[in-house]
Formats: C-alpha cells, sequence, structure tokens
C-alpha cells in the first residue's frame, strides 16, 4: 500500500542520511508578460551530479537551449550531461497554449499567469548513482507588484520561493497548477490540508464560497483517500480560460463560471478532487475507470455530506444511467460524456454488490481507497483484481468486464 510504502522509504531516508550522497536542483524562473514567456534556469550542485539527463519538450513551446557543458539536441530530447557544481540548463518557455478553440489551459497577461509547472519544466530521464539523493527549489523572478501560489512548502527566508518535494523521485521536478501575478486568494486549513484558492485579482470568482464548500466536502473525500496530499491549491480564472476543471498534482483549476454543484446535482471542483486524492490515470482501455470514480464520488460526497437527498441522489444516478446508454462501450479511449456515465453505473452496480455480498463491511470505498494507495497508472484487469480480492471471488457486476479482458 501506498502509505506503508512511503513509511518504509521515511524510515530508510532517516537510517542513511548520515552517509548517502546528496546534490541540490535549483530551479529559476523569471517571468516576462510583455514577451508572454518565462526563462527557465536548472541549476545543480554536490560533489556527485546526474551523469546523464534527457529532457522531453514540446519544440513548440520550449525553445533556445543553452547549457554548461554543451548539450545535444534530438528533435523533441535534450540531452544534457552536467560535470561539475554549479553547471546549468537554460531554456524559455511560452505560456501560451490553447486546449481547443479559442480557449487556454495556459496563459498569461499584463497582470497575472495561470499555468501548470509540469509544463514549465517538461518530462526528465535521469542516470543517476545509486544511493544519490536530491533536494529541490523553486524560485520565481515576478515583475513589480507580482506574487505567487503554488502548491508547495513556502520558504520562509524569501517571497515567491518554495522547496519541491516528490517522494520516491530522485530527480525532483516541480508538479501541478501555479498562478502568478496580481492575485487574490483565501486559505484555510481543512482536514489538515492547507487548502488555498487564489484568482487574479478583480475577477468576479468567489474564492471565499469556493473554500467554503472544500470545508464542508473534503472531510468526507478524505475518509476515503487518507492520503490526500497536506497541500492543495485551486486556481481559478475567467475566460478565455478552458471552461472547465483539469486536476493536477497537489492542485486544480477550475473556470471561475464553473458552478459548486451543476443543475443535474454533480460536482465539477468535487470530480477533480476526486482526481487529486487518487493520484491514478488511465489508459485508451481504463480511462473510463478513473473518470467513474471521479464522478460517481462527485454526487455521493453530495450526499454524504448532506448537499443533496437521498431521492435527488437516486434520481442523479438514474439519469447518468440513461444518459450511459449512448455511449458505445467502456474501452472507448478517453472517457467523457455519456462514456463517463455509462462507467458510474458501473460504479454504483459495484457498490451494491460488495455491499450485499459483505453485510455491508465492504464497498466501493474500499476499491477506491485501494487504487489510490497504489497509485500511477491504472489496468482494467488491476480494477477488477481489487475488487475481487476485496470481495472473495467474482464479482457479477464486473463479469462482462471481465470477459473482454480475457477476450483480448
Amino acid at each position: 500500500m501506498r502509505t506503508f510504502r512511503l513509511m518504509l522509504l521515511s524510515v530508510a531516508l532517516l537510517a542513511c542520511s548520515a552517509t548517502a550522497e546528496q546534490y541540490t536542483i535549483h530551479y529559476d524562473v523569471s517571468v516576462t508578460p510583455e514577451r508572454g514567456e518565462a526563462a527557465v534556469t536548472i541549476t545543480l550542485r554536490g560533489d556527485s551530479l546526474p551523469s546523464r539527463i534527457e529532457v522531453h519538450f514540446d519544440p513548440d513551446q520550449h525553445r533556445d537551449w543553452r547549457a554548461e557543458p554543451a548539450l545535444d539536441i534530438d528533435d523533441d530530447v535534450a540531452t544534457w550531461r552536467p560535470r561539475a557544481s554549479g553547471d546549468s540548463l537554460s531554456y524559455r518557455f511560452a505560456i501560451n497554449h490553447k486546449r481547443d478553440g479559442d480557449s487556454y489551459d495556459a496563459m498569461i497577461t499584463d497582470d497575472w499567469a495561470v499555468l501548470r509547472s509540469d509544463k514549465l519544466v517538461p518530462p526528465m530521464a535521469v542516470k543517476v548513482a545509486k544511493g544519490l539523493q536530491a533536494s529541490a527549489e523553486l524560485d520565481f523572478d515576478l515583475p513589480e507588484g507580482w506574487s505567487s501560489a503554488a502548491p508547495y512548502e513556502s520558504l520562509s527566508d524569501a517571497d515567491n520561493r518554495y522547496r519541491v518535494t516528490d517522494p520516491g523521485r530522485r530527480f525532483i521536478r516541480p508538479k501541478g497548477w501555479l498562478i502568478l501575478g496580481s492575485i487574490a486568494s483565501r486559505q484555510d486549513v481543512i482536514a489538515d490540508v492547507g487548502v488555498r484558492v487564489a484568482a487574479p485579482r478583480g475577477q468576479d470568482i468567489r474564492l471565499q464560497d469556493a473554500l467554503a464548500f472544500v470545508n464542508w466536502t473534503l472531510p468526507y473525500l478524505k475518509e476515503i483517500f487518507p492520503d490526500f496530499p497536506p497541500r492543495l491549491l485551486i486556481v481559478s480564472a475567467d475566460d478565455p480560460m478552458w471552461r472547465g476543471g483539469l486536476s493536477g498534482p497537489n492542485s486544480l483549476f477550475m473556470h471561475g463560471d464553473r458552478p459548486l454543484i451543476s443543475g443535474n446535482r454533480t460536482s465539477s471542483l468535487i470530480h477533480e478532487l476526486v482526481h487529486v486524492g487518487t493520484s491514478i490515470r488511465g489508459t485508451d482501455k481504463s480511462d473510463w475507470i478513473v473518470e467513474g470514480i471521479a464522478e460517481y464520488y462527485a454526487v455521493e460526497i453530495l450526499r454524504r455530506s448532506g448537499g443533496i437527498s437521498e431521492l435527488r441522489f437516486r434520481e442523479t444516478l438514474d439519469e447518468l444511467a440513461q444518459w450511459g446508454k449512448e455511449s458505445d462501450g467502456l474501452f472507448t479511449g478517453r472517457s467523457s460524456g455519456a462514456t463517463t456515465a455509462r462507467a458510474v453505473g458501473v460504479m454504483r452496480q459495484l457498490d451494491r454488490e460488495l455491499r450485499e455480498l459483505s453485510e455491508g463491511k465492504k464497498s466501493l470505498d474500499d476499491v477506491a481507497t485501494a487504487l489510490a494507495e497504489d497509485g500511477g497508472k491504472i489496468s482494467v484487469k488491476a480494477f477488477v483484481d481489487t475488487a475481487e480480492r476485496l470481495a472473495g471471488g467474482d464479482l457479477e457486476s464486473l463479469a462482462d468486464i471481465k470477459s473482454r479482458i480475457t477476450a483480448n
């Protein structure tokens, strides 16, 4: 289980901290609104460093690569071989990025910027000696009057400077949503989670309403996902940002116009909070599991917290079941709309069967908790195996899905 594995990792790190070799990663990010970009410099310091770092970048957003010593660039891969403490890699990142049509999932204006740090700093494949450990800091150089909100621990000795962690990784890079600029925010500690809700100053976004909604619902989510991150950043903004919700590590984005509870009695905000809590991701065959769990609990948590009645809860699930009939099937790639609604029906049937077989001792909660403890990419087989292990045998509610696995 993820909690147990992290405990073992912590014990091991404490045991070897006196002798383990360490190096530091320093990310310096300088934002220039008039150019619509950020200049990023990654500096390594230590007696021992990774011998090779392969950066897998987007040529449309990452450009002007430079390094000490020189690096090799082949299409969309930059290979860097640092040699001495103080060696650095730098590039420029174009922030604006359209998700579809005229809407953006990353944007910079004269007054603010909203983006994901795991896009700002692209994925890396690193060759590092066994036992070599890293620490990382992220430092923003911002225009006058700008500030930052990020889902990391803020360092007390400087503004806009953060300690970045990523348990189990020997090369740490920032992940999750960021908002920079002239921003307004509200924050509180809710169910032992430091929660901050932030948006560009001057936009008509009800930050206190969102914080109250999280205060109302997060304790119920933590009962299912006890390993929920200790920090949560919720970023919001109006048009032309994408009119929906998008989750990231320890964070999420929600368009300022999205209601906390939709007319069909689901909640996009709870849906994205479930994604943050599970930290699971799907494939072209299993995305329906990830989305189905999130959407099921977007309704179930409202019921448990008293946001909707038992009658409205059943009506909503019945309406989703009707919509799900429009789906061509669950194994259809990215799950959305009717496919996600159909997946909610599977979760509902599974929950019922587990409760009946166990006389109320097991439920879908146990499946969701187990999947979240493992985290990472999930397969259909892993989902079925987890549910059947908890049930102690075959499940009728998953018989058709299991037959598809066997057939393929």
